[in-house]
């Protein structure tokens, strides 16, 4: 009934007036009626300039937004409304694609509120996820000429194009510093997503930037890749997350395209430990060299050397860690007996496995047995 009395449409027009609490009731009433209602939405873009009137929205709050830090801070009401506006313009984008092309001259307003927001802790709240998420589905690229007074493209602007990323970069290392997995798994999922859209048409000058900052540098080398407190180090632990799939799956699929979607690149860029979940649950070839030694690797060329050494270093390229770092083995070698007992354990363990029926997996003990690779002691 609200639909058929023509309420949205009343709703559409009072979004172009200057006045928050205005802007917070109709924004949410729009926001509500994309869900399950018969309200034609093409209608009122075509009808009543929904994109622009959204467009305003923002521009007039990202006034409140400033480099000089002037103190006409936004008020509560209009983090709230400012909120629901950035709702809406989600729901549109996701719904309504054939509008995206109006909607994406909002990007640059959005953007520039994002970076100059004060960010409060926990991190990711709103307005902060809601302007994140409102990017989501924004073109990177703009095919027809850009908004008056704006760059080419605002997610890489002029004169400082590291400015964006370096602000999406600095959220997510915030937020995994404070969240729990089970929590980033809804909360960061959409930030990680963003930094793989943006990689995808980033210029070639940032591409190299956003390597650095988010891939594992060489001097956490000296330990196992992952053990360390960097960004890069807590991103490989939670793509190997077993309580956070669509994170787990997000960040594994950022790491292997900040590789350039190299197989190679993105053993030697993370590990084969880290690595090899990826790979095989999206069928792609496992590097040969992966799992070698230092010896048999060297006798494959260059893939073997990419894989196994770092400035000149020889490296393991299951954990990434240097080898002359890496503790040296201790205490003597297995008695026969004792790797009777092991092996006896690791049977078990692998059959217990199996039961689960979690995954299909052959028992390497077994699968020996039957191969002959076995002899019975007395």
């Amino acid at each position: 009934m609200f639909v058929d009395l023509g309420y949205p449409v009343r709703a559409a027009q009072r979004l172009k007036n200057d006045n928050r609490e205005d802007e917070l009731l109709n924004s949410r009433i729009l926001f509500l009626t994309t869900y399950n209602t018969t309200l034609d939405f093409d209608e009122i873009f075509k009808d009543h300039q929904l994109a622009d009137g959204i467009y305003q929205i923002i521009a007039r709050h990202s006034k409140h937004y400033s480099k000089s830090g002037r103190k006409d801070l936004p008020s509560a009401t209009d983090v709230q409304a400012l909120s629901e506006t950035l709702k809406l313009l989600f729901n549109l984008s996701q719904y309504y694609p054939q509008h995206l092309k109006d909607l994406a001259k909002c990007a640059p307003n959005i953007l520039k509120i994002l970076c100059r927001i004060h960010l409060a802790t926990p991190v990711l709240q709103p307005p902060v996820t809601y302007l994140v998420n409102a990017l989501l589905n924004l073109s990177i690229i703009y095919d027809e000429k850009p908004p008056k007074d704006s760059d080419p493209n605002p997610y890489f602007p002029r004169p400082d194009q590291f400015c964006n990323i370096d602000r999406f970069i600095s959220i997510l290392d915030n937020a995994v510093r404070t969240y729990t997995e089970e929590q980033l798994e809804t909360l960061a999922t959409p930030l990680v997503t963003l930094l793989r859209k943006v990689f995808e048409f980033a210029p070639s000058n940032v591409r190299p930037h956003m390597q650095t900052a988010l891939l594992p540098t060489n001097s956490e080398r000296s330990q196992p890749l992952g053990q360390s407190n960097t960004l890069a180090a807590r991103l490989l632990r939670l793509s190997n997350s077993p309580v956070a799939p669509s994170l787990r799956e997000s960040v594994a699929s950022l790491l292997f395209e900040l590789s350039d979607k190299d197989a190679t690149s993105f053993v030697r860029n993370v590990g084969y430990g880290f690595a090899a979940g990826f790979l095989m649950t999206h069928d792609l070839p496992v590097p040969a060299s992966a799992t070698e030694g230092w010896s048999t690797a060297r006798g494959n060329g260059d893939l073997g050397e990419k894989l196994t050494s770092v400035d000149g270093k020889e490296i393991n390229p299951v954990t990434g860690q240097i080898r002359e770092t890496e503790p040296e083995a201790s205490g003597q070698e297995m008695t026969e007996e004792e790797k009777e007992k092991e092996a006896e354990r690791l049977f078990i363990l692998f059959e217990r496995l199996k039961a689960t029926g979690v995954v299909n997996v052959k028992n390497p003990v077994e699968q020996a047995v039957q191969e002959g690779r076995f002899e019975e002691v007395e």
